[in-house]
């Protein structure tokens, strides 16, 4: 399970713009800290769900390197299984309306990835 750590700031109402000029504060020993203007500082921890799942096969380098950056695998994954042609249309729109970084050399690789699933 992944694990993140949050740092939360509580401020009052109160604070003035012009404590916001107060030199940092050291990194605190216990998991709570009040700083100048009534500024307090929370650790917490946070379960979040499994986000590293990749797209399974040998020939995923393709899918992996470029998709992953806005798509998880698992909604990839659970589309419809649509025809070489829509798909190479769906990574083209991705390309040409969302601006996906896609190298253009793994256009083909990508698309015979979502065909044959």
């Amino acid at each position: 399970m992944t694990r993140a750590w949050i740092l939360l700031a509580i401020a009052t109402a109160s604070l003035a713009p012009a404590s916001l000029a107060t030199p940092a504060l050291a990194a605190p020993k216990s998991s709570t800290v009040t700083g100048p203007g009534g500024i307090t500082l929370r650790s917490v921890t946070v379960d979040l769900p499994q986000s590293d799942r990749e797209f399974p096969g040998a020939d995923a380098a393709a899918i992996n390197n470029n998709c992953l950056t806005c798509h998880s695998a698992g909604m990839v994954l659970r589309q419809p299984p649509f025809p070489r042609e829509k798909w190479a249309e769906i990574v083209n729109k991705m390309i040409q309306t969302y601006k996906a970084p896609i190298d253009a050399g793994d256009v083909p690789a990508i698309v015979d990835y979502l065909a044959k699933r």
